[in-house]
């Protein structure tokens, strides 16, 4: 099964439900809590790598940075949006 959703910015996700299902990704969520350099292994492991790299591109600023705070807040979005999917 595929989840799909779009962010308040206008990023489109597909997300396999299995991808959340990852005991690895559990994992990542709970070392990027206390560490947040794990924060690009969350956002591989729920995306994959071509997601990503077109997450990253979305939020890239005029000087070609990503913003990490940004990052951080759609992945925050997109795990609240799999929620409220889920009880619906």
């Amino acid at each position: 099964m595929i989840i799909t959703g779009k962010t308040k910015s206008g990023f489109s996700y597909q997300i396999q439900r299995e991808r959340l299902e990852n005991y690895e990704l559990l994992e990542a969520i709970g070392e990027s809590e206390e560490n947040a350099s794990a924060m690009p292994k969350v956002v591989k492991l729920l995306l994959g790598k071509e997601q990503t790299n077109k997450l990253k591109d979305h939020l890239r600023t005029e000087d070609g940075i990503v913003p990490i705070e940004k990052l951080s807040e759609e992945i925050t979005e997109i795990f609240q949006n799999q929620k409220l999917t889920k009880n619906s």
